[in-house]
């Protein structure tokens, strides 16, 4: 794995105009709960580099955040909710992840991808407004997206290919679809000693984490209740992803401070307020 400070978070860029975003009401309660609120941090030295330390919000990594994907998620897009996040297809995040992708496309097959034909007769890539390279949208959504209905599996065909061979689904999927909804992002912090240390901070990729037009998605995930219900916490359930986002060493320290927290006789200073209560 390349070292955090190399790598580069992936880039999605939302809908410049959207329709207002949703609320949903359950039983009175709003489903969204925002994202202003009290978070609890934690920062620590890298053990494997003496020149970065990671910052990481406890709050959101020890909350009970699961994705609900076909099951509840009401998408990014009105009228869209099978779409989950992939209504906007995905960006990568540099050369080498369209590569790492393209290898894993070369895998799929019509078993597994609805819209294998489309795909490799006219192509799975396009550029935005901007000339920035991302997956090809197909029919509203990403082409990779396999839609209700088909017999290989509803969901990303990336996704099932991983799982099919026995892998993680970031060794298929491009950065930006395995690294959310935890947002990566680094700073270079000037301490009075006048040295320099890279800051590497780990937390929730809320609304502000697509830019301006996050504000303006019809629905989001990491603030609803509805998708605050999981067994686990975030740290356990996206062990694969936060051990590639920092390294085994960093991340076996951030699990011994997430289960510090947790195991307190004390009520949890900032709890995610989508969480149920304990």
């Amino acid at each position: 794995m390349p070292k955090t400070k190399k790598a580069k978070p992936g880039k999605a860029k939302p809908p410049k105009n959207t329709a207002p975003q949703a609320r949903d009401e359950r039983n009175g309660v709003q489903d969204e709960q925002g994202i202003d609120f009290p978070r609890a941090w934690v920062e620590f030295p890298d053990p494997a580099d003496d020149e970065q330390v990671f910052r990481c919000d406890l709050t959101w990594l020890t909350s009970r955040w699961t994705c609900i994907f076909g099951s509840g998620c009401q998408g990014i897009e009105a009228g869209r909710a099978d779409d989950g996040c992939c209504t906007l297809g995905a960006h990568f995040s540099d050369e080498d992840d369209e590569k790492r992708v393209a290898e894993n496309v070369a895998r799929l097959t019509p078993e597994l991808w609805q819209f294998h034909d489309v795909g490799t007769e006219t192509g799975w890539i396009q550029t935005d407004e901007d000339g920035d390279r991302q997956t090809r949208r197909w029919n509203g959504s990403c082409i990779f997206q396999n839609r209700p209905g088909f017999a290989g599996g509803m969901g990303c065909s990336l996704h099932i290919l991983a799982l099919k061979e026995g892998k993680e689904p970031l060794e298929t999927k491009p950065d930006v679809c395995w690294q959310l909804p935890v947002r990566r992002t680094y700073d270079w912090i000037e301490r009075p000693d006048d040295t320099k240390v890279l800051q590497v901070s780990i937390g929730e990729y809320d609304r502000r984490g697509w830019g301006p037009g996050g504000h303006d998605l019809h629905w989001w995930c990491t603030s609803a209740t509805s998708a605050h219900g999981a067994g686990e916490p975030v740290y356990v359930t996206y062990r694969p992803e936060l051990t590639e986002l920092m390294g085994p060493e960093a991340y076996a320290v951030l699990v011994e401070q997430c289960e510090a927290r947790l195991a307190s006789l004390l009520p949890l200073v900032a709890p995610h307020p989508a969480d149920p209560e304990r």
